[in-house]
């Protein structure tokens, strides 16, 4: 195992009704659609696993939840960007499936199948509160965040959450989702879905 850290910018949208259950129950909650269908988009701006950079680097992470998410068999798939060459694509599969530590181990136990790796295109874009991910004909999402009444320019937040990415999460609606890879199937465009965003920073 060698140590890593990477660091930049995540975004993603669910198949659940604004304000997604699972976050505000600690994953206990049952889905408001029965079932969660996510892509975990993340853009690293800068890290590296040993002696690998991954500067530049997208990758996406797609989970389906049959039922309440601490309830395990989470079926996941991994999208990495086809920039990555096969030393990268390996130090990406390791931190994202939680094989090597880091934030993604906590959720390994809930895993019960690990369906895949495809590499695509990821286009990561930000401006202001508005992001959008696109990731070949797999995967396209878009979000607006939910501005705060009490600080300009700033997003409200849900802060103290159990989620991998990060403890302190901006809320947003997710304007259109797009899933259609590793048998996770979903279209939404109705602007009533769950989103999130933050910059993250990860290491073990």
């Amino acid at each position: 195992m060698s140590a890593w850290h990477i660091e930049g910018q995540y975004m993603e949208t669910c198949n659940c009704a604004f304000l997604c259950p699972c976050i505000s129950s600690n994953l206990t909650a049952k889905p408001t659609e029965g079932d969660c269908k996510a892509a975990i988009a993340m853009q690293i701006d800068k890290g590296k696993k040993g002696g690998v950079s991954l500067d530049g680097l997208a990758f996406i992470v797609l989970l389906h939840s049959p039922g309440p998410m601490i309830e395990g068999n989470l079926k996941v798939g991994l999208i990495v960007d086809d920039k990555a060459s096969e030393d990268q694509l390996a130090a990406i599969n390791a931190i994202a499936t939680g094989s090597e530590g880091g934030p993604m181990a906590a959720l390994a136990p809930l895993v019960g199948e690990v369906v895949g790796i495809e590499q695509r295109s990821i286009r990561f874009e930000k401006a202001g509160m508005s992001y959008a991910v696109k990731a070949g004909e797999l995967v396209e999402q878009t979000l607006e965040g939910l501005a705060s009444a009490v600080k300009e320019g700033e997003p409200l937040y849900l802060e103290n959450a159990f989620h991998p990415v990060s403890s302190k999460l901006a809320l947003a609606r997710a304007t259109s989702s797009k899933f259609h890879a590793f048998g996770i199937d979903w279209e939404d465009s109705s602007g009533t879905r769950n989103g999130h965003f933050a910059p993250f920073s990860w290491s073990a």
